[in-house]
């Protein structure tokens, strides 16, 4: 029997680089190889009136992605994809970056469009046997950079935006000293310029029969938090998580300074300076499109881009 073709995904992202080794199962559905997330955080200073990568971010994120390529290339797999998102978009030097990363790795960088990402996080995400049997639905993708909103109607794309309110620019946009508790008024103004933000984008929330369904490492830290209370991996526990959960964990964490946020179970020590940035975002979110929660997905843009790549090799 033949061996499936694999494909590699490296995901440069602006809090994480992420990599996917993917292949298709005989009844045509995507099936993980192998993943492996390490944190990174190349967007510094993305917050910046005029962003740019800091050195040592580059620094960060050129030793991650050398250590992913050569772990994923033990697959022999037929191609490799590295992708960059917003903190590469938006930085003033990301050509020099994805220059430097050629140098070092003789791969390419593909930069990809705010609504590149937008549709590859939503092909991604129909790639989710779990979600199989829903029609309408919103998804919502926050990353460091920026946040991805789509609208499916019967499965199918409605709108896609890419917007700029990932956790690490709104953090360093309103928190002016990150080792310190967030205040209430702070993570009101977050939820305002949010709030504000998407009715700029159009995002009318007028669907019949909808839901929401979070991707991205925000989500899976709550689930993560909520997990370690009862010893369970955040994928031991439900994909369902309320609204209710969500306002309860916001200021009890928010008025932790941040070594000790650092501290609490279940937190990733990297996460925990924009976690309160994030949370505030993702409640403005439901409240806004009316969500008493979100259903949440493993799946996004890495997986969005395997099933591209698949079907080309």
């Amino acid at each position: 029997m033949s061996r499936p073709a694999l494909v590699a995904v490296i995901d440069i992202g602006s809090n994480s680089i992420k990599s996917l080794v993917a292949a298709r199962a005989p009844d045509g559905q995507l099936v993980a190889i192998k993943q492996r997330t390490l944190d990174a955080r190349i967007s510094a200073g993305i917050g910046k009136e005029k962003p740019a990568l800091s050195e040592e971010g580059m620094t960060r994120g050129l030793g991650a992605i050398r250590e992913l390529i050569e772990e994923v290339s033990q697959r022999r797999p037929a191609k490799i994809q590295l992708v960059a998102t917003s903190a590469v978009r938006d930085a003033s030097n990301g050509a020099d970056f994805r220059e430097r990363v050629k140098k070092a790795t003789k791969h390419e960088i593909r930069l990809l469009s705010g609504d590149e990402e937008a549709n590859l996080i939503g092909r991604g995400l129909l790639c989710d046997p779990a979600l199989a049997e829903l029609r309408n639905f919103y998804v919502f993708d926050l990353g460091g950079g920026s946040l991805e909103c789509l609208a499916f109607k019967n499965r199918k794309t409605q709108k896609a935006v890419s917007l700029q309110l990932g956790c690490v620019r709104l953090t360093e946009k309103f928190v002016k000293d990150p080792a310190a508790p967030v205040s209430l008024e702070v993570l009101a103004e977050i939820a305002a310029h949010v709030t504000t933000t998407l009715k700029e984008a159009g995002l009318n929330f007028d669907l019949p029969d909808s839901v929401g369904i979070a991707t991205g490492g925000t989500v899976t830290t709550v689930r993560a938090l909520f997990g370690a209370r009862e010893q369970l991996r955040a994928e031991e526990t439900s994909p369902a998580v309320s609204l209710d959960q969500l306002k309860e964990l916001l200021p009890a964490l928010a008025a932790l300074p941040l070594d000790q946020r650092k501290r609490v179970p279940g937190m990733p020590s990297a996460r925990a300076d924009v976690f309160p940035a994030a949370l505030a975002t993702i409640i403005a979110v439901a409240e806004l499109g009316g969500f008493a929660g979100f259903i949440h997905s493993f799946y996004n843009l890495r997986w969005g881009l395997a099933a591209e790549m698949l079907d080309q090799v």
